[in-house]
């Protein structure tokens, strides 16, 4: 029985639209409940009615997408295949983004296209990052003053947003190569939208003309696979789509969001609770948490991002003479990242913010330098293992010198657990720049930065722990983001999984 079960399992696990289904089923039902739990005042025994009517809508949309889930498990358990009516719902999914359900509307957009070309799965995710951007920044509608550039900003979002609508019937309707004059211009537009922080965009742009540009159909593009093996990992996609969203958030908010609100003190309302005009409430100084939050993770990727890249370069380099020259180089290099890595990360950054004082830049430094020799042991290995293969071997026969070797040989076969690496690195750091901020030796404690804000929500823990809860939560989320990324880069580069 067990097997005849697995048997069936199995079936249903061979189409996206199934666990896509399955995962909006239990998302919808999981943020009802949250949105339910928000609307209910325990002290005051009281509750808000429109909290309670999204709540409501959410376990709509549950029901529904469950609804759908049981006619397409009937379709592919009779047909092996999902039938045109079962796709035709897809519509009535999407419909729920207009209650900013983008999971029970992903699900639908997954159903209604039978075909799904990378590129149209990457101009739908860039399409659900600025209908997210565009919910989220609507909370300053309910706000007295609406910053300056907000309608032009939400505009921009909207264009690109139909935009996106147009690409994808496009490209679900017509082949890539046969009209390539309409699809390069598509693919420059959506390239040129990297400028709002759409990676999605981007990506499905470069993937298009690729594929256009490529001549032998029966050859693989070996970027585009690894892309297709990252997107068959459902948790690899919902952590690759919160980074992005976090990202294109951070450069969008610079139009529709409102600085003052998250720095300057505003006396007439001091630690207020969640409502409609602060949806996270606000702190000790009246500064509004929500706002603190997302200008915080322009700091955060900010501080991520650089404080990783510096140390592959760094350690990459050193870990590749390291493991090519061996010998006297290789022992004298890796003696001196011993000593470096003996000493704790923590301690390290620590020590260097002390003397050098607490800014971005310092900050950045510091969890660099203590990052160095993870990376240099590393390229080294990979390096090691690289240099005695006989295309290196060839390639020195041929009279190539070791700048060339090193460059063009084996650098490009060493980039994958580097890559890896880099990707689960980026979240331990801004978890060290939360945890030093905490500490106050981060970044300065009037700056939006995550640490910063649930330092001060740790004083407030027993009156007002939202202050605490929502930055704990962001942190937690950004974090577990990197990790399922870098999970799914790890399988999706590793030659074994192909």
């Amino acid at each position: 029985m067990d097997y005849k079960k697995k048997l069936e399992e199995s079936k249903f696990i061979k189409f996206r639209e199934y666990s896509s289904l399955n995962f909006a089923v239990g998302a919808s039902l999981f943020i009802g409940v949250i949105i339910l739990l928000f609307s209910v005042d325990f002290a005051k025994k009281s509750f808000n009615v429109y909290t309670i009517a999204v709540s409501l809508l959410y376990f709509l949309s549950s029901l529904v997408s469950y609804l759908v889930l049981i006619k397409l498990k009937k379709d592919v358990k009779n047909n092996n295949d999902i039938s045109v009516l079962t796709r035709r719902l897809g519509f009535i999914l999407i419909f729920f983004l207009v209650f900013a359900n983008i999971f029970t509307a992903s699900s639908g957009f997954l159903l209604i296209a039978k075909k799904k070309k990378l590129e149209y799965i990457f101009i739908f995710e860039a399409f659900l990052i600025n209908i997210s951007i565009i919910f989220v920044s609507g909370v300053n509608l309910f706000k007295e003053i609406i910053p300056d550039n907000f309608y032009f900003g939400i505009i921009i979002l909207i264009l690109t947003s139909l935009f996106y609508i147009v690409s994808m019937y496009l490209v679900s309707v017509k082949e890539l190569k046969p009209n390539r004059k309409l699809f390069y211009f598509i693919s420059a537009v959506l390239i040129l939208t990297i400028f709002l922080g759409n990676i999605f965009a981007f990506l499905a742009g470069i993937t298009m003309i690729l594929k256009i540009n490529h001549k032998d159909d029966d050859i693989s593009i070996e970027f585009v696979d690894v892309l297709y093996r990252v997107f068959k990992n459902e948790m690899a996609v919902i952590g690759m789509f919160f980074v992005i969203f976090l990202f294109a958030l951070s450069i969008s908010s610079l139009f529709t969001f409102n600085y003052a609100d998250a720095v300057e003190n505003n006396y007439t309302a001091l630690l207020q609770a969640p409502s409609l005009i602060y949806p996270f409430g606000t702190d000790n100084y009246g500064r509004d948490v929500f706002s603190r939050i997302v200008f915080g993770a322009r700091i955060s990727l900010i501080i991520g991002v650089i404080s990783t890249i510096i140390p592959i370069i760094v350690g990459g380099i050193l870990g590749a003479l390291s493991g090519y020259y061996k010998g006297k180089p290789d022992n004298i290099i890796m003696r001196i990242l011993d000593i470096l890595y003996s000493v704790p990360s923590i301690l390290l950054a620590i020590a260097i913010i002390s003397v050098f004082g607490a800014n971005v830049f310092v900050l950045i430094i510091a969890l660099s330098i203590s990052a160095v020799p993870s990376y240099a042991r590393t390229v080294r290995a990979s390096v090691i293992s690289v240099s005695n293969m006989e295309f290196i071997e060839a390639a020195k026969a041929l009279g190539a010198n070791n700048f060339i070797i090193i460059y063009k040989h084996i650098i490009p076969n060493v980039l994958s657990p580097v890559i890896v690496r880099m990707s689960l690195d980026i979240g331990s750091a801004v978890l060290s720049t939360s945890s030093l901020s905490f500490l106050g030796l981060g970044i300065e404690p009037h700056i939006p930065e995550w640490g910063n804000i649930l330092k001060i929500g740790s004083v407030y823990l027993e009156t007002n722990p939202y202050i605490a809860i929502f930055p704990g939560l962001a942190i937690i989320l950004m974090v577990l983001a990197f990790n399922f990324l870098g999970d799914g880069l790890r399988d999706a580069l590793d030659p074994k999984m192909k």
